[in-house]
């Protein structure tokens, strides 16, 4: 079991075994740290090629960014699981004030302000958590980004 240094305590047992990720991002290489620990990626950067490549090539899971342009994340991950219902995604937001429902599709929420090692201890939880314990933690991202939206209104109202 490893842990990665400079980052919190987070302890991770075995590498990436030839995973393959689908990357549906505007700057695909800002993953490379994914590609360095093993993974396979599989690179779009708009939704529609995403969804494109997703029909034509077998994944292990998607790191899929919110902001893409037409297509939100959150479209294109309601896309992917009407296609691939078992599939994790990984949502990657600037930040966690997220559209209400946003989050309905995916698996887990990592903003970039968590960092590229947090992104990939998570891609590693998706794919080796059991599928009950990703919408465990689909839920508790739901209810952080929620808490931490209702805390700056509470701020704001205060002001």
């Amino acid at each position: 079991m490893g842990r990665i240094a400079g980052e919190p305590r987070i302890y991770l047992d075995g590498m990436a075994t030839n995973s393959t990720l689908l990357c549906i991002h505007r700057d695909p290489a800002q993953l490379t740290l994914l590609r360095e620990n093993g993974y396979e990626l599989v690179t779009a950067t708009t939704g529609s090629d995403g969804l494109r490549l997703l029909m034509s090539r077998p994944v292990d899971a998607i790191v899929l960014e919110y902001h893409l342009g037409l297509l939100d994340g959150a479209v294109v991950a309601a896309e992917i699981r009407k296609v691939k219902p078992q599939l994790p995604i990984v949502m990657l937001a600037d930040h966690l004030e997220l559209p209400e429902g946003a989050l309905k599709s995916v698996d887990a929420l990592v903003t970039k302000s968590d960092g590229a090692h947090f992104l990939w201890a998570t891609v590693h939880f998706v794919l080796n958590g059991k599928p009950t314990q990703r919408r465990e933690g689909t839920l508790r991202a739901q209810m952080a980004a929620n808490l931490r939206r209702t805390s700056r209104l509470g701020e704001v109202a205060k002001a």
